[in-house]
Protein backbone atom coordinates (compact mmCIF):
# COMPACT_ATOMS: atom_id res chain seq x y z
CA UNK A 1 0.00 0.00 0.00
CA UNK A 2 3.03 2.63 0.70
CA UNK A 3 4.40 1.95 -2.60
CA UNK A 4 0.79 3.10 -4.53
CA UNK A 5 -0.71 5.65 -1.96
CA UNK A 6 -0.49 8.16 -4.56
CA UNK A 7 -3.80 6.39 -6.71
CA UNK A 8 -5.62 7.22 -3.24
CA UNK A 9 -4.33 10.84 -3.58
CA UNK A 10 -5.93 10.93 -7.25
CA UNK A 11 -9.04 9.07 -6.61
CA UNK A 12 -9.45 11.85 -3.03
CA UNK A 13 -8.35 14.73 -5.23
CA UNK A 14 -10.92 13.85 -7.65
CA UNK A 15 -13.34 13.58 -4.96
CA UNK A 16 -12.49 16.88 -3.94
CA UNK A 17 -13.25 18.48 -6.85
CA UNK A 18 -16.44 17.04 -7.73
CA UNK A 19 -17.42 17.94 -4.10
CA UNK A 20 -16.18 21.24 -4.19
CA UNK A 21 -14.12 20.53 -1.44
CA UNK A 22 -12.05 23.78 0.28
CA UNK A 23 -9.00 25.12 -1.68
CA UNK A 24 -6.53 23.97 1.00
CA UNK A 25 -7.62 20.27 0.50
CA UNK A 26 -7.40 20.35 -3.13
CA UNK A 27 -3.55 22.18 -3.52
CA UNK A 28 -2.61 19.92 -0.62
CA UNK A 29 -4.09 17.00 -2.89
CA UNK A 30 -2.49 18.21 -6.12
CA UNK A 31 0.76 18.72 -4.75
CA UNK A 32 0.90 14.97 -3.34
CA UNK A 33 -0.46 13.75 -6.54
CA UNK A 34 2.55 15.95 -8.62
CA UNK A 35 5.03 14.84 -5.77
CA UNK A 36 4.44 11.20 -6.21
CA UNK A 37 4.31 11.14 -9.47
CA UNK A 38 7.78 12.77 -10.03
CA UNK A 39 9.36 11.10 -7.00
CA UNK A 40 7.81 7.71 -6.02
CA UNK A 41 5.97 6.39 -8.85
CA UNK A 42 7.32 2.81 -9.20
CA UNK A 43 8.76 2.73 -12.81
CA UNK A 44 12.08 1.79 -14.52
CA UNK A 45 15.17 4.12 -14.67
CA UNK A 46 15.67 4.61 -18.25
CA UNK A 47 18.99 6.48 -17.81
CA UNK A 48 21.60 6.19 -20.62
CA UNK A 49 23.83 2.98 -20.19
CA UNK A 50 27.69 3.41 -21.19
CA UNK A 51 27.04 1.04 -24.30
CA UNK A 52 23.94 3.42 -25.43
CA UNK A 53 20.96 1.04 -24.37
CA UNK A 54 18.64 2.29 -21.45
CA UNK A 55 18.85 0.89 -17.48
CA UNK A 56 16.08 -1.12 -16.79
CA UNK A 57 16.46 -1.13 -13.05
CA UNK A 58 13.72 0.07 -10.87
CA UNK A 59 13.50 3.41 -9.75
CA UNK A 60 10.95 5.26 -7.91
CA UNK A 61 9.27 8.37 -10.11
CA UNK A 62 9.90 9.50 -13.50
CA UNK A 63 12.90 12.19 -12.85
CA UNK A 64 14.84 9.96 -10.45
CA UNK A 65 17.04 7.14 -11.70
CA UNK A 66 18.14 3.73 -9.61
CA UNK A 67 20.26 2.51 -7.19
CA UNK A 68 23.50 2.98 -9.67
CA UNK A 69 25.39 6.55 -8.62
CA UNK A 70 25.46 7.88 -11.95
CA UNK A 71 21.97 7.45 -12.99
CA UNK A 72 20.54 9.62 -10.07
CA UNK A 73 20.28 12.46 -11.66
CA UNK A 74 21.34 11.81 -15.02
CA UNK A 75 17.29 11.93 -15.66
CA UNK A 76 17.01 15.35 -14.58
CA UNK A 77 20.08 16.75 -16.25
CA UNK A 78 19.40 15.27 -19.51
CA UNK A 79 15.99 17.30 -19.27
CA UNK A 80 18.10 20.24 -18.50
CA UNK A 81 21.39 20.12 -20.70
CA UNK A 82 20.18 18.04 -23.89
CA UNK A 83 18.07 19.51 -26.84
CA UNK A 84 16.92 16.54 -28.42
CA UNK A 85 13.57 15.64 -27.51
CA UNK A 86 13.77 12.12 -28.39
CA UNK A 87 16.48 11.80 -26.37
CA UNK A 88 14.13 13.45 -23.71
CA UNK A 89 11.10 11.37 -24.29
CA UNK A 90 13.00 8.12 -24.88
CA UNK A 91 14.76 8.12 -21.43
CA UNK A 92 11.93 9.84 -19.01
CA UNK A 93 9.15 7.89 -20.91
CA UNK A 94 10.39 4.45 -22.19
CA UNK A 95 7.02 2.94 -21.49
CA UNK A 96 3.47 3.56 -21.17
CA UNK A 97 3.45 3.07 -17.32
CA UNK A 98 6.28 6.39 -17.56
CA UNK A 99 3.68 7.98 -19.49
CA UNK A 100 0.87 7.65 -17.50
CA UNK A 101 2.74 9.14 -14.51
CA UNK A 102 3.72 11.83 -16.62
CA UNK A 103 -0.35 12.43 -17.12
CA UNK A 104 -1.06 12.07 -13.64
CA UNK A 105 1.68 14.87 -12.57
CA UNK A 106 0.72 17.13 -15.11
CA UNK A 107 -2.73 16.58 -14.07
CA UNK A 108 -1.90 16.81 -10.50
CA UNK A 109 0.04 20.47 -11.78
CA UNK A 110 -2.85 21.54 -13.29
CA UNK A 111 -5.44 20.91 -10.43
CA UNK A 112 -2.81 23.48 -7.99
CA UNK A 113 -2.76 26.41 -10.55
CA UNK A 114 -6.77 25.33 -11.21
CA UNK A 115 -7.39 25.53 -7.23
CA UNK A 116 -5.25 28.61 -7.17
CA UNK A 117 -6.66 30.70 -10.24
CA UNK A 118 -10.68 29.80 -10.25
CA UNK A 119 -11.12 31.59 -6.68
CA UNK A 120 -9.71 34.61 -7.42
CA UNK A 121 -11.47 34.75 -11.02
CA UNK A 122 -14.65 33.36 -9.93
CA UNK A 123 -14.67 36.11 -6.60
Amino acid sequence: MRTYWGYIAAAALIAAWSSRAATAVIVVLSLAVVSYATFQFPVWCGAVNRNGTYCRRNASGILMGCNLRQHRWQKIKLVVLRSKAGDISRSIFPTAKEKFAAFIAIGGLASAIAAVIVPVVTD
